[in-house]
């Protein structure tokens, strides 16, 4: 019995310590190798920056930031045991890698400890409640993206149009559903849904089916990423089809741009767009001072956005680190100014509402559509 009063003593103690130690230790899983390397990579130097700044200007309320990072290699196995090996480590903050598979893995670990967990830029809504009241999103969540896609198609004119879906994984599987939803309530028609295989290489079958349907859509929505959209619409070009393609944020990487001809006109949801003197420009310029190059696409701004949602969440607990109360934190930020915009968490369940940002790809470079906040009244729910 007096060990035990020991151990559980001492327990408490770290618990203590722990929820009052003068650094902010965030835990950071991500893909820097395999499928998700394009997504988690800029995030992680995002969040990079913004640790090394934040501290240089004393830390939050005299904390400094510590960041702790892990590459996955963009498997969900890998990422359970590093999510593990972070609660070990006895993180404040764990950050799940950008896919809704690897983030439930991770944001298990992290809700049984009671530790606050952030998706990096995963945006399924739907995961929020798989997971349990320790995880939160970051990103735009599909069905905000999906709807501001619906309100444009609806400005283009566009009376139907086709869905390219994966059932692999949410977000290629439920973001086009969602635009479905909202489009056809506003009087839109879906005409067809054509399926892939998320890794395939050959979409040879889905672009004759395409190419097939008569009368032709008005418009193609998917929400495939790499390495499937540039295939896919590659093919769809060469096939002789030219139907616009509306696509989402996971395809606002370098890849896209280079595509040439082929992504010509194509438009996407993303999370901002940098205009004359707005903070996304300020951040670009930081970065490009610090890594030697140009971020390599939103995702980097995203990784800036979640240490400063971090960085106002142990402000907002008063500079406890206790996991309860990061939560409630958390729970209850409003209109944040961050990188991309704003954020609001509170009443929002765990899944933030922010603004859409729509780019149209011209002449291999992004070019503003307009910003987007989608009537709340059309959102579908997750």
């Amino acid at each position: 019995m007096r060990k035990y009063l020991l151990a559980a003593g001492f327990s408490a103690m770290l618990a203590v310590s722990a929820a009052h130690a003068d650094t902010v230790k965030i835990g950071l899983l991500g893909g820097q190798t395999g499928g998700l390397a394009s997504l988690d990579q800029p995030l992680l130097h995002g969040a990079e920056l913004a640790v090394e700044e934040i501290n240089a200007k004393g830390g939050v309320d005299g904390k400094q930031l510590e960041l702790i990072s892990r590459d996955t290699r963009s498997d969900t196995g890998e990422t359970a045991v590093m999510a593990n090996e972070m609660v070990g480590l006895q993180v404040n903050f764990l950050v799940t890698p950008c896919d809704g598979d690897t983030t439930i893995a991770a944001g298990q670990a992290g809700q049984a400890a009671g530790i606050v967990t952030i998706s990096g830029c995963a945006s399924p809504p739907i995961l929020a409640g798989n997971v349990g009241d320790y995880l939160f999103l970051n990103a735009t969540p599909d069905n905000i993206q999906a709807t501001a896609l619906a309100e444009f198609a609806e400005k283009q004119g566009y009376k139907t149009a086709l869905t390219l879906i994966s059932p692999d994984s949410p977000y290629t599987d439920k973001l086009p559903q969602y635009f479905a939803t909202v489009f056809e309530k506003d009087g839109g028609k879906v005409v067809s849904t054509v399926t892939y295989k998320m890794g395939q290489q050959d979409f040879s079958v889905e672009v004759s089916k395409i190419r097939d349907i008569s009368p032709k859509p008005d418009v193609i929505v998917t929400s495939a990423f790499e390495p499937d959209f540039p295939a896919f619409i590659k093919q769809l070009r060469a096939a002789g089809v030219d139907i616009p393609v509306l696509g989402a944020d996971a395809i606002d990487t370098a890849t896209t741009f280079a595509l040439g001809a082929a992504a010509e006109g194509v438009v996407f949801a993303t999370h901002g767009f940098p205009e004359n003197g707005n903070r996304l420009e300020q951040f670009d310029k930081r970065y490009q001072a610090k890594f030697g190059s140009a971020p390599e696409s939103i995702f980097a701004a995203l990784g800036y956005d979640l240490i400063e949602i971090i960085a106002a969440t142990v402000k907002g607990a008063g500079g406890s680190l206790d996991g309860t109360a990061l939560q409630a934190s958390l729970n209850n930020i409003e209109n944040l100014e961050i990188t991309t915009g704003s954020i609001t968490y509170k009443g929002m369940n765990r899944v933030p509402n922010r603004q859409v940002a729509l780019v149209r790809v011209v002449d291999g470079k992004p070019q503003h559509v307009e910003d987007i906040i989608p009537d709340a009244s059309k959102i579908p729910a997750p």
